[in-house]
C-alpha cells in the first residue's frame, strides 16, 4: 500500500526538532531508522500530516566513552553498534543481543533508540539495555533529562518519552570483564522472538557475584528476572547452580499467548532458555 499524503521535514540540530515537533504536535511523527514506522505507514495505520526525519542531525550518532558510561547517540545503527570495540570491551550484551535482531539489511538502517523508543516487548533491544540498567537521555523543550531503564518501559508500545520530546543517548554504565549472552527462540530466522533473555554475569573464582538477567517478550514491556538474579548471587558457577536459578524466570511476568505460545510454554520457554543464557554469560 501507499502511504498517505503527509509533508517532509529533516533538521540539522536537535533543536530544530524539538520545534518541528512542538508545532506540528499529535499530528507528526518522528523518523529514525524507519524500520518500524515505515511499515504502519504503508499499511495506514498511522497518517501523520508531518514526518520529522532526524537523519541529518549528527550530534545524534556515534559511541564515546564517559568515564564509568557509554553514551551511545539515538540514531547509531545497529550496525555501527554490532562492530564498535567500546561496545564489544565494556557493553558485551549488546552485541551479542544486536547480532539476533532481523537481519544485516534492517540493522544498516534501524537505529538504537529508534528501537527502544518503539517499545515492542518482543523487541530484541530492550531486554539488554534493561538488564544493564541504561539511562535514557530525553530532550525536551524544557530541558533535557534522564530517565532509568526500570522507568522508562512503560506499557506496550509505550515510553516515558513525552510527546513533545526526542529520545536523543542512551547511558551505558560499562560492565567490563562481564560475561555475556542473548538466548532468542524462534520458529523461523529473522523473526521476532517467541521468547529471548539477556544475560550478563561476573564470576570471580568460580562464584557468581553479580547476574543481571532481561526478558523478551514475557510481558507488555521487557523485565527483569530479579529472582533469577538474587538467586544467582554468591552461587558456584555451576550447571545445578544455574539450573536451579533459572527454576525461577518466569517469576512476576505475565506472557502473553498467541499463535507462537501461550503464556504457560512461554514460562517453560523463560526457565530453559535463561539456564542456557547464564551458563554460556558465565563460560560454564
Amino acid at each position: 500500500m501507499i502511504p498517505a499524503q503527509f509533508d517532509y521535514l529533516a533538521p540539522t540540530t536537535v533543536d530544530e526538532a524539538l520545534a518541528a515537533l512542538a508545532e506540528h504536535g499529535d499530528d507528526a511523527k518522528i523518523l529514525a531508522g524507519g524500520q518500524s514506522l515505515l511499515p504502519v505507514l504503508r499499511m495506514r495505520l498511522n497518517a501523520p500530516e508531518m514526518v520529522i526525519d532526524l537523519n541529518k542531525i549528527p550530534e545524534l550518532r556515534g559511541v564515546r566513552d564517559d568515564g564509568d558510561h557509554l553514551v551511545i547517540g539515538a540514531m547509531t545503527r545497529h550496525s555501527d553498534i554490532a562492530m564498535d570495540p567500546q561496545i564489544g570491551e565494556h557493553a558485551a550484551l549488546l552485541q551479542k543481543a544486536v547480532h539476533h535482531l532481523a537481519d544485516e539489511q534492517i540493522r544498516h538502517r534501524g537505529t538504537f533508540g529508534g528501537a527502544l523508543a518503539h517499545a515492542d516487548p518482543a523487541g530484541d533491544m530492550g531486554a539488554p539495555a534493561l538488564a544493564l540498567g541504561c539511562e535514557f537521555v530525553i530532550a525536551g523543550r524544557d530541558g533535557v533529562r534522564n530517565v532509568a531503564a526500570d522507568d522508562f518501559f512503560v506499557d506496550l508500545f509505550e515510553t516515558a518519552i513525552g510527546e513533545d520530546e526526542i529520545l536523543t543517548a542512551v547511558r551505558v554504565p560499562k560492565h567490563t570483564g562481564w560475561g555475556a549472552h542473548y538466548e532468542k527462540f524462534v520458529r523461523v530466522a529473522h523473526q521476532w522472538p517467541i521468547v529471548a533473555v539477556a544475560a550478563a554475569v561476573k564470576v570471580d573464582g568460580g562464584t557468581i557475584t553479580e547476574a543481571r538477567v532481561g526478558l523478551t517478550n514475557m510481558g507488555s514491556t521487557p523485565l527483569r528476572a530479579r529472582a533469577v538474579e538474587d538467586a544467582l548471587r554468591g552461587q558456584p558457577a555451576t550447571e545445578d547452580a544455574v539450573r536451579d536459578a533459572a527454576a525461577r524466570a518466569a517469576e512476576g511476568a505475565n506472557p502473553p499467548s498467541d499463535l507462537n505460545g501461550d503464556a504457560e510454554y512461554r514460562a517453560h520457554l523463560a526457565t530453559v532458555l535463561t539456564r542456557r543464557a547464564v551458563l554460556t554469560a558465565a563460560g560454564v
